[in-house]
This record gives structure tokens, sequence and C-alpha cells, in this order.
């Protein structure tokens, strides 16, 4: 099978107030383990959450007197695309001895008129009090939004249209390449009247440009992978449950927060709509029974999976 994952930030990177780089390094490696098995039986295409890592260097870049201006988020998406990449490349290198893996610095292309940027939704950095996060908003210029029980930063998010190299990465899952693509919901650019590309300040949701790779790639099976084992129905309430094998239908009844589970029901819930294939939302160490349907919430179009149809 042809898979795609999107791995959620916390789940790899562990997210703290003040990440470590040797510690995420080695989460990092930790992690790929389970990534290495299902490359060793598929077709494998790796994306990845940015989110702690771009809110604090652009809090670093906000600080810096040294700059006369901070680096715009379409920089810093492409920085921590090579970053994160880079760990995920050794790791997966190490892993899987002889095996060809890539990382790349990938574009996606938004449009410059999306309303997004009027609205920012899009949670990055760390969470703060709200005292804090009030002092922080005022002296940065920031937009800031409760996330929880927390304040964190907010910035555009606008709907990703296609990544610019999808043609290249087709080619790239052809020659049986592990790749590693799209961090962060991909380097945020548009078109001029020329045709040109150029970068807007803005942070795509990952788990929105997965779902749209996922079915540009002709994908057979797309997984979001995070820390929860499964989506829950009435999460936080008395009657809370969690949701085994389930449709888009089903899914877009309940209600989810717009700031985590929100985005990635509705990643799933498109691509199994317009594919007619699989998705599914559980535990990065539960990859394997996931797409065996014996763990995670599984999504198709009839709640059944192995699916005996997909036309």
């Amino acid at each position: 099978m042809r898979v795609i994952v999107a791995l959620g930030g916390n789940a790899v990177l562990q997210r703290q107030q003040q990440p470590d780089a040797h510690t995420q390094v080695a989460n990092v490696a930790s992690s790929v383990r389970t990534l290495a098995k299902l490359a060793e039986r598929h077709e494998l295409v790796i994306t990845h959450g940015n989110g702690p890592q771009i809110g604090l260097l652009a809090l670093e870049s906000a600080a810096d007197h040294h700059l006369t201006r901070p680096y715009p988020f379409d920089a810093l998406g492409a920085q921590t695309q090579g970053m994160i990449g880079y760990w995920m490349l050794q790791a997966l290198q190490n892993a899987l001895p002889g095996r060809q893996v890539l990382a790349m610095v990938t574009q996606t292309l938004v449009s410059a008129v999306d309303p997004a940027f009027d609205d920012p939704t899009k949670f990055v950095g760390q969470v703060y009090d709200r005292e804090e996060a009030g002092k922080l908003a005022a002296e940065y210029g920031w937009t800031v939004k409760q996330d929880g029980d927390y304040w964190r930063r907010v910035v555009p998010s606008p709907a990703p249209q296609r990544v610019v190299e999808t043609r290249l990465i087709r080619r790239l899952l052809r020659e049986e390449v592990v790749v590693i693509c799209a961090g962060g919901g991909g380097v945020p650019v548009i078109r001029d009247e020329h045709g040109r590309l150029s970068g807007v300040e803005a942070v795509i949701d990952k788990d929105a440009t997965a779902s749209m790779l996922a079915e540009a790639l002709e994908c057979d099976a797309f997984l979001i992978l995070t820390d929860v084992p499964r989506v829950m129905r009435g999460f936080g309430t008395p009657g809370q449950s969690e949701i085994g094998h389930t449709t888009p239908h089903e899914l877009r009844a309940l209600d989810f927060p717009a700031g985590s589970m929100g985005p990635k029901v509705e990643a799933v819930c498109r691509f199994v709509e317009t594919t007619g294939d699989m998705a599914a939302i559980g535990r990065l160490d539960q990859a394997e029974q996931i797409l065996e349907g014996s763990a995670g919430t599984i999504v198709t179009p009839n709640a059944r999976w192995p699916l005996t149809s997909t036309l």
C-alpha cells in the first residue's frame, strides 16, 4: 500500500515549555522505530508538525535586536522543515540501512485572498497564562487566543491548494524512496500575476496539507498519528467514549474542538469522502495495529476495514 503519515508534534517531539534539541532528537529516534516498520512493508510518505518549534524561533527572531525586522513565517517554516526533517532523515537512515530516504523542503500554494489572512486561528509556539500572553502580545504585536487552559499566539492559516513539488514526490515513491515532506503544512507561498512564487506570513495546518497530498499521490491510507489512542465522543464529559470504526457522516455529526481534534477530523473526513479509501487517527506507537484495523479511529465510507472495494 501507499501510506501517508501525518505526525503530531506532541507525539514525536514531546513539546516542553523550553524544548531541548538533544531531547527532541532522542524522541525522534525513538518514534522512528514505528515508522521504519511501516516503511518495510509499504510505500511511505511522512509529514510532521512544527508548531512549538516555529513559535519558539519566531519569538527568538522578534527579540533579536541585531535584526532590522523578524524573519517572516515562510522562512521560519523552511527552517523548521529542514531541522526536523534532518532529525527524521538521519534516524530513518539508521533504522533502514540500505533504504533510500529523502527529507524535502516543500512549498504549499495558497490563495492570496484567503479569508484566513484576516482571521488568525493557527496556534504556534509555547503556552502561557493569560497575563503573560497579554504582555507578549502588547510587546510584539501578536494576536493571542485561548487554547484550553492556556493562551497561545495565533497566525493566519490559509487553506492549502497544492504542494508545489507533488510531481517530484510521486517520482520518488516510484523509486521506493521514503519521503519526508510538507513539514508544518509546507512553506506557504502564492503566485503573482507573472506566475512567480513568493512566501507569505502564515502557517498552514499540517493535517489539511497531508490530506490534500494523500489525495494527489493516490495513497491507499492516510494516518494521523498523535498522542491519543482514539477520537473521543463527548470528550471531557462523564459519558465520553472511544470511537472505533466510523464514517465521515458519523464524525461530522459530532462536535470537536477547533484548535485540536477538529482539524484532524476534518482532514480524515475529506480524504475518505474524496477518495473512498481509508483514513485513521491514533497513537504513533500503534501505527501497525491501526493499519490492521485493531487500534485507532478508523474512518472508511462504510465503517469497515479492510475495504472489499475502493470503487
